[in-house]
């Protein structure tokens, strides 16, 4: 887990403090894995490739943040109900995030994320 502690001023950098966050954790856990050091090749390419296999998706309520195949978070664009600009919310499926609760905000920063998807709230 890497905390993601910078705040941010637009959406952009906000997105750009949390996919590093997450390639840090990545990089910790492919480290973990061989007592420190990347050591396989494997996992040396999927650090190197890290940053092309992330796409932002806009859509009009939400920006959404593909890394390879798979949605890691969306971005609420605009205040709605009970989430603000800037909320992190993961997906409910490809489409569609979960609306129970926010698990951070990339303005605020302060909140949890793996390299696979933002954590709850505690």
């Amino acid at each position: 887990m890497t905390t993601v502690n910078k705040t941010a001023e637009s959406l952009n950098e906000g997105i750009a403090n949390m996919m590093v966050s997450a390639k840090e954790d990545f990089i910790k856990w492919t480290s973990d894995i061989y007592g420190g050091e990347v050591k396989s090749d494997y996992y040396q390419e999927s650090v190197d490739a890290w940053d092309s296999k992330t796409q932002i998706k806009e859509g009009p309520k939400y920006i959404k943040i593909v890394q390879e195949n798979s949605v890691f978070a969306f971005v609420c664009k605009t205040d709605f109900k009970q989430f603000k600009k800037g909320d992190v919310l993961k997906p409910a499926s490809y489409n569609a995030p979960a609306l129970n609760q926010p698990r951070g905000n990339v303005l605020d920063g302060n909140y949890a994320v793996r390299w696979t998807g933002p954590l709850y709230l505690k």
